[in-house]
């Protein structure tokens, strides 16, 4: 029987060395780096050095034609993701995806639907804040009743900083052609992700996106969005990478309570003892005075508690790792599963089409629609192919 599984690594940049450092640190102890393919063949002596046991290719391809690797992780720029994801699920490997599972919902759903059509293999994406304990214990929260209806939530995350060094590194990045966007799509898919995975997923947004705002580059450095769930509930999500001090504050704002997220460290969970309606029509004229000169007996009113979690660096993604080598091995259910990847890509080019017509966009958006837009801004460029 397979103890372990034999995982090959496309793309060893940082990522990629990261997940293998955890492998080979036995962080992961049901797989191990059996291969490893990176088409720098300056790479091939960096991962003699560090991963010898590991087989080097400079073709994914030849990687999965191989017979070293029962499952793959793709640690490549976004675009690249579905396809290397069809061309190992074709071969009967395994494919975990790097976030976000691609570009734009066409390449995506095309990737889910060949996935699908191989049930017996495993087919995850990298969503490892899915694998915190904070937001595991606020989606139970959620889904479980204890602060109602969502009637709103707000993100603010533009902890994000990046110098514009940062942008210069590679001539790829922020670009429309290499990266396919911004904050959206290389910063801000965890949140994206945990924002509909907690909330449940808007019916439509209407964003205000600033295109190289503060920072030389084609792409977004700074957006807001407003979304609407269909229900009367209404959201707000802002990020950016241009503030030196940033923010990260999450509230999801119930009918009988609130949760606060500071730092995606430290919850602020309040139950309201009754729906805050029956609250309101049980208050006279008396209680709203004691309201003003705050002699309420909040205890009669509502409970809250403190979430706090201890979780040491790598664990989340290592225990993502783990989750879908147990997937392969014992069936265990997936923490992330990749046919979900396509709800934050959605999401994102939800936002970018309402910047780019001005419109508030149904998250059924028009495919074709989005992709003409986008490939008009890869063209703009001159430097790559449009899309497809």
């Amino acid at each position: 029987m397979t103890t372990k599984v034999r995982l090959g690594i496309i793309g060893l940049g940082a990522q990629g060395s990261m997940y293998a450092r955890f492998i080979a640190d036995g962080l992961v102890p049901n797989m191990e780096v059996a291969a490893i393919a990176d088409h720098n063949p300056e790479k091939a002596a960096i991962a003699a050095e560090s991963f010898p046991d590991a087989a080097f290719f400079e073709d994914y391809l030849d990687l999965l034609d191989s017979g070293t690797v029962n499952a793959i992780v793709t640690c490549v720029p976004h675009f690249l993701h579905p396809q290397m994801g069809m061309d190992a699920l074709q071969r009967n490997i395994h494919a975990l995806l790097e976030k976000p599972a691609g570009v734009y919902t066409r390449q995506v759903a095309e990737l889910n639907a060949f996935a699908a059509s191989k049930p017996d293999l495993s087919f995850g994406i990298m969503f490892n804040q899915r694998n915190n304990p904070l937001y595991i214990r606020l989606k139970e929260i959620v889904d479980n009743g204890e602060i109602g209806t969502i009637l709103r939530t707000n993100w603010i995350i533009t902890n994000w900083w990046r110098p514009q060094g940062y942008y210069d590194q590679s001539a790829w990045r922020a670009t429309w052609g290499g990266e396919g966007g911004g904050v959206l799509v290389n910063q801000a898919p965890h949140q994206l992700d945990l924002w509909q995975w907690i909330c449940g997923v808007p019916k439509s947004v209407y964003s205000k996106v600033a295109f190289g705002y503060r920072r030389n580059i084609a792409v977004e450095d700074e957006v807001t969005a407003l979304v609407d769930y269909g229900n009367g509930a209404t959201g707000v999500f802002i990020t950016a990478t241009h503030e030196l001090t940033g923010t990260d504050r999450f509230e999801i704002v119930g009918d009988q309570g609130k949760i606060v997220v500071e730092n995606s460290k430290t919850a602020t969970v309040t139950r309201l003892n009754r729906p805050e309606r029956e609250l309101s029509e049980s208050m006279g004229m008396d209680d709203v005075t004691k309201l003003f000169m705050g002699q309420l007996n909040v205890d009669e009113l509502y409970t809250q508690e403190t979430i706090e979690f201890d979780s040491a660096w790598g664990a989340q993604h290592s225990g993502v790792l783990e989750n879908f080598a147990a997937n392969i091995l014992e069936g265990t259910p997936l923490l992330a599963p990749g046919s979900d990847g396509i709800q934050g890509v959605r999401l994102a080019n939800a936002i970018h089409l309402s910047a780019w017509t001005g419109q508030e966009v149904s998250l059924d958006f028009d495919e074709d629609v989005f992709l003409a837009e986008l490939n008009s801004r890869i063209a703009a460029e001159g430097t790559f192919p449009e899309r497809n």
